[in-house]
């Protein structure tokens, strides 16, 4: 089933063995010259990325590629209960069942993968299984540990709320300190930005379908042993204020140690910030964008300048092509373990 939506995206819905995902195309899935693949954090859908996408920077990439946005079971806006005897899958499930999604799609030539949290860490998994299929992974906010004592607890607590009272404020609070780090309102758009999170959790999010993914990401295997099977392009994301800032840096240690060529392996900390997305997309667009020319793809396009505030790594780009950028990596002292930090 096929039909439009708003802002020229088209949706499909693909029935898979772990259940109904409503994907969403935006552009020309036949004439476009590189194939971007989303899936969303919890608490979230693909609208997450609407305004990325269509941010002033990624103008010219966009007009060029097509974006596949897929919704994971049952955290579509608005979306009906799942049915009572629905296993939601795994996070390891879902990442292989992505390949089901694009096949039914019709897509056979790799893409390039962009996810943030737990779709982050669901692409990564999607790329162990079917290497393929991806060209390159941007994984913003990604963890490859197992949640740790104090993130168990947290979780816990917050799905016992959701499914016994909805979407509490406490409820909400947790969801957007995942998202927005220690938010502190320190100017109107940033304010207005979180509380229109707050009102889509409250108002399109089912509570219900949402803790069971919340309790899949908790359930979450490691991905550290497994990174080693990863052998596309890789950019690593943070927000030096991100929640899961230092998984980050734990991830990105660990993936240094395991890739075999280590060209392909870049970093990007954005400093004052917590969610680099909704924070500073033009930063986060050059840093895609420049990612993607050095794997080969969408060369022609030009680049906007790089401002203050970032920290990057460039390994597989020419440092002479990237103004500004100072090498080393996301942490300048040993990364903290999670068990450390609780996260």
């Amino acid at each position: 089933m096929a039909e439009t939506t708003g802002q020229d995206l088209k949706q499909e819905v693909v029935d898979t063995d772990l259940g109904r995902f409503n994907v969403y195309l935006q552009g020309d899935l036949g004439h476009a010259e590189a194939i971007i693949l989303t899936v969303h954090d919890l608490g979230c859908n693909h609208t997450m990325y609407n305004d990325f996408v269509n941010h002033p920077s990624m103008k010219e990439l966009t007009s060029r590629v097509v974006w596949i946005h897929v919704d994971l079971p049952g955290q579509e806006e608005n979306a009906p209960d799942l049915p009572a005897d629905y296993r939601f899958p795994t996070m390891a499930e879902m990442g292989g069942c992505l390949g089901v999604v694009l096949d039914k799609l019709g897509v056979t030539r790799p893409v390039m993968c962009f996810g943030e949290g737990a779709g982050a860490n669901i692409l990564a998994r999607f790329a162990i299984c079917h290497p393929m299929k991806v060209h390159g992974l941007c994984l913003i906010h990604c963890t490859g540990t197992t949640a740790g004592i104090m993130e168990t607890m947290k979780d816990k607590v917050m799905q016992w709320k959701l499914d016994h009272f909805g979407m509490t404020p406490s409820t909400a609070a947790y969801l957007v300190m995942h998202r927005f780090g220690s938010f502190e309102a320190v100017d109107k758009q940033m304010e207005q930005i979180v509380e229109d999170f707050r009102n889509k959790l409250k108002k399109e999010v089912n509570p219900k379908n949402l803790t069971k993914f919340v309790d899949s990401f908790m359930k979450r295997s490691e991905l550290l042993p497994d990174l080693k099977n990863i052998t596309c392009f890789v950019l690593l994301v943070t927000g030096e204020k991100a929640s899961f800032n230092h998984t980050c840096k734990t991830l990105e240690v660990n993936f240094r140690k395991s890739i075999e060529n280590k060209k392909k392996l870049e970093s990007l900390e954005v400093e004052g910030v917590a969610n680099v997305i909704v924070e500073r997309p033009e930063k986060l667009a050059e840093a895609f964008l420049y990612f993607m020319q050095g794997a080969g793809l969408v060369s022609s396009i030009g680049m906007p300048k790089i401002g203050k505030g970032v920290r990057t790594r460039s390994v597989s780009m020419e440092e002479a092509d990237m103004p500004k950028i100072r090498t080393g990596s996301l942490s300048t002292s040993p990364p903290k373990t999670d068990g450390q930090t609780g996260q």
